[in-house]
């Protein structure tokens, strides 16, 4: 009831309405980061997302802000009416019509692709990054002190760790990047695609952004290669490919560190976290085994 209460007084102040004005606030879905709820203004409908627990410790809300300035005109993005840099509230349009990609419909993914690759097209700039490696130590010291879940831990972080060189050494472009690129992320509204929830985005290779498309929606690996072939229409070279999976293995570790910290909070993503987990072990061996290992 508190919490609502301050929701509603945020809207107030920001609309420039009365409490008793705003509709009530309906709950759309708690994910893995935030709370969001629908509500009316003088007969329009919007969205407000309200931080999760933890999640100043997550997200740098001065970077969100920053980011959807970049992106304001650019028909590529949800339509913001307030967004906090501070402490990472954010009201923006509801559209009645959206649905979320859907990552088992060939059709939805090559589209969503297509907007992915629209997007990176744009060559953004802004002044922060996200660097795959210090997020992964960053997630695992939230843990203060308390082992991982997984008794092979150790090794296939030392793995993971021993992709870096291979990744370093392929030339790459660094652009403004989704990182959270997935298939919830990812809007169809009127046959046209939008992409959402820019909290970690920044400076990064772009490929990336595929590789977290295919982990978020569980991929195995024939599903991994429809969505490599879907983005790059004109073919993929097989390096580029095998960056890809090694961004797998390396983002695998980093979310499974970052479930491991939410479920601190209680928060069990099940059977999702111990994919990304697999994921950092399984892909390390593919990109080692079919790739480094024979350009030796």
């Amino acid at each position: 009831m508190k919490s609502m209460t301050k929701n509603k007084e945020l809207i107030s102040k920001v609309m420039n309405v009365d409490v008793e004005e705003i509709g009530e606030l309906i709950p759309l879905k708690t994910g893995m980061t935030n709370r969001s709820f629908k509500f009316g203004v003088d007969g329009k409908e919007y969205i407000l997302r309200s931080p999760g627990e933890g999640t100043e410790k997550l997200i740098n809300r001065e970077n969100e802000a920053k980011v959807y300035e970049k992106l304001k005109g650019r028909n590529i993005s949800d339509r913001i009416v307030y967004i906090s840099g501070e402490d990472g509230y954010k009201i923006t349009e509801y559209w009645e019509d959206a649905r979320v990609c859907d990552p088992l419909d060939k059709k939805d993914v090559k589209m969503c692709m297509d907007k992915l690759r629209e997007f990176h097209d744009l060559k953004l700039e802004v002044d922060h990054s996200f660097n795959l490696f210090e997020e992964i130590d960053f997630y695992e010291s939230l843990w203060e002190g308390q082992p991982s879940m997984y008794e092979d831990y150790k090794k296939t972080k030392e793995n993971v760790l021993k992709l870096k060189k291979f990744i370093d050494s392929i030339p790459k472009e660094r652009i403004l990047t989704h990182i959270d690129s997935n298939s919830d992320n990812l809007l169809i509204v009127d046959g046209e695609v939008f992409m959402i929830d820019w909290e970690y985005a920044g400076m990064q290779d772009p490929d990336l952004d595929i590789a977290m498309f295919a982990l978020y929606a569980l991929y195995d690996r024939e599903q991994t290669d429809f969505l490599i072939d879907s983005y790059f229409v004109d073919g993929c070279t097989e390096e580029t490919r095998m960056k890809i999976y090694a961004y797998m293995s390396i983002a695998g570790l980093l979310w499974s560190n970052w479930c491991e910290y939410k479920k601190m909070f209680d928060i069990d993503f099940g059977d999702y976290a111990i994919k990304q987990y697999d994921y950092a072990r399984d892909y390390y061996n593919i990109v080692n085994e079919e790739f480094i290992e024979k350009s030796k």
